[in-house]
């Protein structure tokens, strides 16, 4: 029981910074757009990459959302936030490292990707959009699974 909890003593996950990596706006049928009626049919992808900084635990973990609005077929605006955050995580191995860099960490960034988009919107003169919850658990399962029936010929899967 003691190297039980010795083992769970060890086991650290913290935030050593939180940053913008990439931001994109663009409006590309402004001013017309703004005379037609504000039912845009908007898109959202999300995607997550993250990699080893150093051999002490340090990881970067980014999370990239693009926003598309369109209105009919001219786009209001398409939105692109890479929002990064460094990590220590320690005492984790193999498939519960990558859950933590999967789940944890983009959950971590995730207000601060929406309350950008929400500010890019806004400062682009068009209405608030605030992004639903992510349930990044299922995010990370859905890719798993995909990545687990993925065939074997040498292609990858993304996420």
């Amino acid at each position: 029981m003691a190297d039980e909890q010795a083992a769970v003593n060890q086991q650290q996950f913290s935030v050593q910074r939180i940053y913008t990596k990439d931001l994109s706006f663009e409006s590309p049928s402004t001013p017309g757009v703004f005379k037609k009626q504000w039912q845009p049919k908007v898109s959202v992808d999300l995607n997550t990459k993250s990699n080893a900084i150093d051999e002490e635990g340090n990881f970067e973990v980014v999370l990239a959302i693009t926003i598309t609005a369109k209105i009919d077929e001219d786009t209001a605006f398409l939105i692109e936030v890479h929002q990064a955050g460094i990590f220590f995580i320690k005492g984790f191995q193999g498939e519960d490292l990558r859950r933590i860099l999967g789940t944890a960490a983009p959950n971590v960034l995730f207000p601060y990707a929406r309350e950008t988009i929400d500010s890019l919107c806004v400062k682009g003169a068009f209405p608030a959009i605030m992004l639903a919850p992510v349930n990044f658990e299922a995010v990370y399962q859905q890719a798993l699974a995909q990545s687990q029936n993925a065939p074997a010929d040498g292609s990858s899967a993304t996420h």
